[in-house]
């Protein structure tokens, strides 16, 4: 289900006139985590966190699509997110959550916005919580009901607010 998510905020996403790039932890096969990137000599990551390291330091913000596990936040989702720190820093998230259930993983998202916040890229106020999402997205991540695109256009228009307001602040420098 998390590729129907994926697509679906992918393609809002670039009707808002954004350029996404999915990063997916369960193509990427990131190790365990031992090291977080910093912890690398410079130029010795291996080479899927140094590619990361570059991509996020030249966005403006982040969507983190997260399903619902055991109430919580997927692990490899959080293995992937502890990889970094400095790299999220001044940049806003906002989070895409899913489940099979009606509450369409709001549980996952709220130990996520601690979470997001904790890592320095703060979560916006909205969420796109997506409940029965076999039903609301088909395969592809057409949407199947019509309030999905209303939701997400006003959740992407908050995220691109924040977005531009913290790389004002950013270029005007940050508190440390």
């Amino acid at each position: 289900m998390a590729a129907r998510a994926g697509r679906y905020i992918e393609a809002a996403l670039r009707a808002h006139g954004h350029t996404p790039v999915l990063v997916d932890p369960m193509e990427l096969r990131l190790p365990l985590l031992d090291r977080m990137y910093k912890e690398h000599p410079k130029g010795q990551a291996p080479a899927p966190l140094e590619q990361l390291a570059t991509l996020y330091r030249e966005v403006d913000g982040f969507v983190i699509v997260s399903a619902e596990y055991n109430n919580g936040i997927p692990p490899a989702l959080k293995n992937l997110l502890d990889h970094f720190l400095e790299e999220y820093f001044w940049r806003p998230s906002a989070i895409v959550c899913y489940s099979a259930g009606q509450f369409g993983g709001v549980r996952a998202a709220m130990q996520l916005r601690m979470v997001l916040a904790e890592l320095g890229m703060p979560s916006i106020p909205s969420l796109l919580p997506i409940p029965r999402i076999a039903q609301v997205l088909d395969a592809a991540g057409s949407p199947q009901a019509a309030w999905l695109d209303k939701s997400a256009d006003r959740f992407l228009q908050e995220l691109a607010w924040y977005a531009r307001a913290l790389q004002h602040e950013r270029t005007a420098g940050t508190p440390y």
